[in-house]
């Protein structure tokens, strides 16, 4: 059994990434010069699956390690339907961009955050779409809440994710979507009809990488984004 096959591995794998890793956004579109974008957290968290674990032929990491992801409502006006992190906007009694993480975790999933073990926060991260600058806060569910969608005029749906699965390389291909006469690429996943595109799908994709997890797939098979 290798590190990332044992839960503690994969933990420190991603303090590892965090500390050492190369998060340079370059395939996230730019912020328009002068934008007031507003600041906002997301919760990337990580921990150990609670019900079934991935296939057994997946051994890039352990089984039961999964990631907390959520569904968004198909009637917001930003990034509607997407699946996302936890998180959202800081508010003005947020000390920091952990507290906006945790928060909105907690009022949107009903997470308890007391069982998050808050590993690191990752650099500022630019999301045109929906004018805002992203701080992914990279957590560890040491005591795993019950988790669901809290208010489901915001979120439909709320789920972990084995991340053997992510990273098995038939439910990785290459997003394509069109804006303002751009064509804009990035990495995707497709688990069993769920769809990770976008921003979420590009800081897993980078976690992946510098966590040392990624197995190699196939980036010229490119799908078009259906939104």
């Amino acid at each position: 059994m290798t590190d990332s096959q044992h839960p503690d591995g994969a933990r420190a794998q991603l303090i590892a990434a965090a500390r050492h890793g190369d998060w340079n956004p370059r395939l996230l579109p730019a912020l328009p010069d002068g934008a007031q974008a507003r600041r906002s957290a997301v919760l990337v968290l990580f921990g150990v699956l609670d019900d079934i674990p991935a296939p057994a032929h997946q051994a890039a990491v352990a089984r039961d390690l999964d990631v907390l992801l959520q569904r968004r409502a198909s009637t917001l006006s930003s990034h509607p339907g997407q699946v996302s992190f936890p998180g959202g906007g800081h508010e003005p009694d947020d000390r920091d961009d952990v507290d906006t993480a945790l928060r909105e975790a907690r009022e949107e999933t009903g997470l308890d955050p007391e069982g998050v073990e808050v590993l690191a926060t990752l650099p500022e991260l630019p999301l045109a779409a929906s004018n805002h600058r992203v701080t992914p806060v990279l957590g560890w569910w040491t005591t795993p809440s019950k988790v669901a969608a809290v208010d489901h005029a915001e979120t439909v749906e709320v789920f972990r994710l084995p991340v053997a699965q992510l990273l098995d390389p038939a439910t990785r291909y290459t997003s394509t979507i069109t804006r303002g006469g751009v064509t804009y690429k990035g990495p995707a996943f497709d688990v069993d009809g769920t769809i990770v595109w976008g921003f979420t799908a590009m800081v897993l994709d980078r976690l992946f990488d510098e966590c040392g997890w990624t197995i190699p797939w196939d980036r010229t098979d490119e799908r078009p984004v259906t939104v």
